[in-house]
């Protein structure tokens, strides 16, 4: 018997799942027929490569592409792109789709949501059910062409970056790479997950960078000439000249179709999959439409990152081919870079900050350690400044952040793996770490931290 699997979503989780369970289900003896419903014409791209695309530094839409719609149909899945998903009855078990201006169904016995999270865009920002004009998200390849055609080619233009997050941040690298005027305005402060003077070294480098930053506003509004142009930006009390406006102000889940389905949904309309993929039975999902377990919280967490959503993927093709694999939940780490003539940082950050772990109930500290990612003496030395939060109570870590020059906040990882093991400060900071003059000093920097922490600690 064959069992009918339909996946709704073509991209990292999505795609993982499917394939996945064609290879699962050969390798334990059973037999799938799997149906992929893209509501889009593109399938598995790196979404976090978009501002790299829109600077220049990567050259080709292509280059983004993992694997076009006819691989994955030359793998085996029925791929049907443009098929915007409309309606589940898991009663019925059937899906109804919207393609080339009619609906049609498509009946299941075991049904994959992976349809992502599509980028916040306030009321303000739209008219008509579409942005209004001079403004963009960045999320999708359309996205990318459509900043690329803007902002690659003509006159200085005046760039306002609603978000001082992951793509606000990446977004003003871009336009300044492209030689335009660059204001980047948020709510609170840049990377707000950062501690504060984590944050404010980042500020800072935009600054030296010729970014105008605007910290502690929020965009509320628009304005456009009579010819419908965009000519400026209003936050709060400030009116900001500007030719285009960069949306980056968050994700939410794209789940708008579930209404009315039964499928469970939490307050801000995520999935909640148990550890193997499994929402209800016979409905499986994972992405960046999920909410994920917080592995030192235990608490559903909206963390919409590719890293996890290629895993989640993973997992569940596993077990609808019959294997055994589930996700292990997740700590939240990232990553990023700020690179510009006038400065360069590279940030990242894991686990909770302190005061995510007071309010998690952790008796939590902070200690703050500066030094750099070589030897003092050798020419490749930066500045790297590394934040790690402890809990007085069992000395664990939980949580840490770091910036620095190039080649500092890969770091990240390390601590990463020490939360995940759920080690102390005291057991990183005599952790056996590499040292050469070249990549680190004697006392490794993030064995330096561990051990001033580890000395706070008691």
């Amino acid at each position: 018997m064959t069992t009918r699997i339909v996946v709704i979503g073509g991209d990292a989780a999505g795609m993982s799942a499917a394939h996945q369970a064609v290879r699962s289900a050969a390798s334990h003896g059973r037999s799938v027929a799997v149906t992929v419903l893209e509501a889009t014409v593109h399938t598995s791209y790196s979404a976090c490569g978009l501002p790299y695309w829109i600077s220049g530094e990567v050259g080709t839409q292509d280059e983004l592409v993992a694997r076009t719609p006819d691989q994955h149909r030359a793998m085996g899945l029925d791929l049907r792109t443009g098929a915007e998903v409309v309606r589940v009855d898991t009663t019925a078990r059937t899906v109804r789709y919207r393609s080339a201006g009619s609906e049609q169904s498509l009946d299941y016995d075991e049904l994959v949501i992976a349809t992502g999270a599509r980028p916040v865009t306030p009321e303000w920002a739209r008219a008509d059910g579409a942005l209004k004009p001079g403004l963009g998200v960045v999320k999708t390849l359309d996205d990318g062409s459509f900043w690329l055609d803007q902002l690659g080619a003509g006159s200085l233009r005046r760039v306002v970056i609603a978000g001082g997050g992951y793509v606000g941040i990446e977004m003003a690298e871009a336009a300044l790479a492209r030689g335009h005027q660059v204001t980047l305005v948020a709510r609170s402060r840049l990377l707000s997950m950062l501690e504060p003077a984590l944050s404010a070294q980042l500020a800072d480098t935009l600054k030296a960078a010729g970014v105008e930053v605007v910290l502690g506003s929020a965009v509320d509004g628009v304005e456009h000439d009579a010819q419908g142009r965009l000519i400026a930006v209003c936050a709060g009390a400030n009116r900001i000249d500007a030719d285009h406006l960069v949306v980056a102000l968050g994700a939410t889940p794209a789940t708008e179709f579930l209404t009315g389905s039964g499928i469970p949904l939490s307050a801000r309309g995520a999935l909640r999959p148990d550890p193997s993929g499994r929402v209800i039975p016979g409905v499986w999902a994972g992405g960046d439409c999920c909410e994920v377990r917080h592995r030192l919280t235990d608490s559903w967490s909206f963390l919409p990152l590719g890293t996890h959503a290629n895993k989640m993927g993973r997992a569940i093709g596993e077990n609808l081919g019959g294997g055994e694999l589930t996700f292990p939940g997740a700590l939240g780490t990232a990553i990023t870079r700020f690179a510009a003539p006038g400065g360069y940082l590279e940030a990242a950050a894991t686990g909770l900050n302190l005061a995510q772990a007071v309010s998690a109930g952790f008796d939590a500290i902070e200690v703050v350690t500066q030094g750099t990612t070589a030897s003092g003496y050798h020419p490749d030395a930066v500045p790297i400044t590394i934040s790690l939060i402890g809990d007085r109570r069992t000395g664990r870590l939980v949580g840490g952040q770091i910036v620095g020059g190039r080649g500092a906040a890969k770091r990240i990882d390390v601590v990463a793996m020490a939360l995940w093991t759920e080690l102390t400060a005291l057991d990183l900071a005599w952790a056996d770490l590499a040292y050469a003059p070249p990549f680190a000093t004697a006392w490794e920097i993030v064995s330096l931290a561990s051990r001033r922490l580890a000395e706070r600690l008691g």
